[in-house]
């Protein structure tokens, strides 16, 4: 097939473009380079079977392909809110465009949502049939709220148009590629720790978060779309729920740092749990995490390690 992946020079884009060229695709991958970085894709660029295109979603793109993965939006905190309307224009936007294409082309969707969409939640684990406690005037809605709607448009557009769609909810996720300074707690406290520096904990740190290794994630997120009679949405996330706090020490402990912990005030809105019920993908893609915290922090230290000594 020959598959568009926009955003697909982000971290886990670049991750899904390589693994569906491994399996004999024709990969398109589109991407501003906004939060992306090409170094993510040069190795690929060689590869006849794959094309790069330097295009905003924002604006219209007229493409012949067969399925498009629609992973395209500034996802961490420190990049989605540097430019909010851009953010937001690139869910809402972005969003309307890849659905015009693959009405057009009769190609099946699939739309990378996030955990955001349920905000801080009240309900615990978060299932799919929760509808979110979201802000949505707070200094995160661009994101939560811009995903949300993107969540909207394509269920109009296949209840309406009859486009084929798939909806991920995407959990934290983490491992190499991850951008140095993004200001998620994988990098920051990885990066925090190999350099020695004081590792940042908001809060009292008793907040949780639930990290995906980024080889499940892609493993899911191809799962779901070539899963026939099944929109979503669905989680993807791993389930095991880690303290912030003993988060940090893990990495410390990991990493043999000398680091110490500090505390600073809890960013406005920052949700105190996030852990995926993923009852739903277990039945309907027989899919769940294989990769444990360990080994994954282990490939994500290494990662990290090469970039603090400046290779």
């Amino acid at each position: 097939m020959r598959i568009l992946i926009t955003g697909g020079g982000g971290f886990i884009g670049s991750h899904l473009c390589e693994r569906l060229l491994a399996e004999g695709h024709d990969i398109v991958c589109l991407d501003n380079f906004f939060t992306g970085n090409k170094q993510n894709i040069r190795h690929l660029l060689d590869d006849h079977r794959f094309e790069l295109i330097r295009h905003d979603i924002i604006e219209p793109i007229l493409l012949e392909v067969d399925q498009i993965y629609n992973m395209a939006c500034p996802a961490s905190p420190v990049h989605y809110q540097y430019n909010p309307v851009k953010t937001t224009k690139t869910s809402v936007m972005g969003t309307i465009n890849m659905l015009g294409l693959a009405k057009r082309v009769r190609a099946r969707i699939l739309q990378a949502s996030t955990s955001e969409v349920y905000g801080d939640p009240e309900v615990h684990p978060q299932t799919e049939s929760y509808w979110g406690n979201v802000n949505p005037i707070g200094i995160r809605s661009c994101y939560d709220e811009g995903k949300r709607v993107a969540e909207t448009l394509m269920m109009d557009y296949h209840r309406q148009n009859g486009v084929d769609i798939r909806i991920a909810r995407i959990f934290n996720t983490y491992g190499p590629r991850m951008a140095e300074h993004d200001g998620r707690v994988v990098s920051n406290f990885t990066v925090q720790a190999l350099r020695g520096e004081d590792i940042t904990v908001y809060g009292d740190g008793s907040q949780t978060r639930s990290f995906c290794y980024v080889s499940d994630l892609v493993e899911g997120l191809i799962r779901l779309m070539n899963t026939d009679n099944f929109i979503g949405p669905v989680n993807l996330g791993n389930p095991v729920e880690t303290s912030i706090l003993e988060f940090a020490e893990r990495i410390i402990g990991m990493t043999g740092s000398v680091s110490k912990i500090i505390h600073k005030p809890l960013p406005v809105d920052d949700p105190r749990q996030r852990q995926p019920d993923i009852t739903l993908a277990r039945v309907r893609l027989d899919w769940q995490p294989t990769v444990n915290l360990e080994t994954g922090l282990r490939e994500t230290i290494r990662y990290f390690s090469g970039i603090v000594a400046g290779k």
